[in-house]
């Protein structure tokens, strides 16, 4: 038998309905809730990246063994913050300053990647601590921080994770923003204590990154006129969605680099090869240099050994 007209008109009309209202919802929604790019003055840019020193400010150094230390001081606005400073030799002994290399995790992770070769039994995956190996080779102290809410600075209540969502979801980007624009101050606080030191040779201060820490070398080193290089290794792609920790709002304070090294992937998830070219091209100065893997997100090993040249002095 066949199904009566009506009854085709009727549910034809309930599929129209029923799709009018999720086009409705998917409008109501990105109206009120999607991240809309804005714009952000350089005054208000520089007003939201200043801080000024706690009173006295010394922080505390436990001795690791084999050149090692744990770094702990409570930051511009109380908040504690803890890492990691290695050095090559023993500094004491040492016959000249150390260059420093500033190394940041990516998002999720912890300061202890740049050490560590496995995690909860497995082989990490960013491979970072061949960086802080080739890094300490070639005589640099190497230091690494925790970012807020990562690693012990975690907030068990309100995870990364859902942060994340709430952005995504609900367009709530102050929390990020805010996270990574504190972390950037508590780097630029611990240097103003750490490059007067005669173990640290002030000439030579270098950052680099990966993934959320590879957004964050580029802005580290644009406001940072004490860094002389930025290697950024797979920095997502960001917009003026989250204008205030966008990298591209902060090319200008990079001309004048001794060495900007962009490491991507051809398919990464997280910005795509038009993109990473397009940020290498808009990187001020003329020491630049692109390097370019294929597959995904996650490198492999052999950018450690790509990133020697970087660390190696100007002639």
């Amino acid at each position: 038998m066949k199904t009566p007209i009506w009854k085709k008109k009727t549910r034809t009309k309930i599929m129209v309905s029923i799709l009018g209202l999720i086009a409705a919802t998917a409008a109501l929604w990105w109206g009120i809730f999607a991240l809309k790019p804005y714009q952000i003055s350089p005054d208000q840019m520089q007003a939201r990246y200043r801080y000024s020193a706690p009173a006295a400010f010394t922080p505390t150094l436990k001795d690791l063994g084999r050149h090692g230390y744990e770094v702990r001081f409570n930051s511009f606005d109380g908040a504690a913050v803890n890492g990691r400073l290695q050095y090559p030799s023993d500094p004491a002994q040492a016959k000249a300053p150390f260059p420093l290399l500033i190394a940041m995790h990516g998002l999720g992770r912890s300061h202890m990647r740049w050490w560590q070769s496995s995690y909860k039994g497995g082989e990490t995956l960013e491979h970072t601590h061949l960086v802080t190996e080739q890094a300490l080779k070639q005589g640099y102290a190497v230091l690494a921080l925790d970012a807020r809410r990562h690693g012990e600075r975690k907030n068990l209540e309100y995870s990364v994770l859902d942060l994340m969502r709430d952005m995504d979801l609900w367009g709530q980007r102050e929390p990020y923003e805010q996270m990574i624009i504190d972390s950037i101050k508590d780097y630029r606080l611990l240097l103003d204590w750490l490059l007067p030191q005669p173990q640290i040779d002030a000439r030579r201060v270098q950052t680099t990154g990966y993934s959320m820490g590879g957004q964050m070398a580029l802005i580290l080193g644009s406001l940072e006129p004490r860094i002389t290089a930025v290697a950024a290794i797979v920095p997502p792609h960001l917009d003026d969605k989250v204008a205030a920790v966008s990298p591209q709002r902060f090319f200008a304070g990079l001309a004048g680099k001794d060495k900007l090294w962009l490491l991507s992937a051809d398919d990464d998830e997280y910005a795509s090869a038009q993109q990473n070219q397009a940020l290498f091209e808009a990187l001020p100065g003329t020491a630049n240099r692109h390097l370019r893997f294929p597959g995904g997100h996650l490198l492999p090993a052999s950018y450690a050994e790509q990133l020697q040249p970087w660390l190696a002095p100007m002639p």
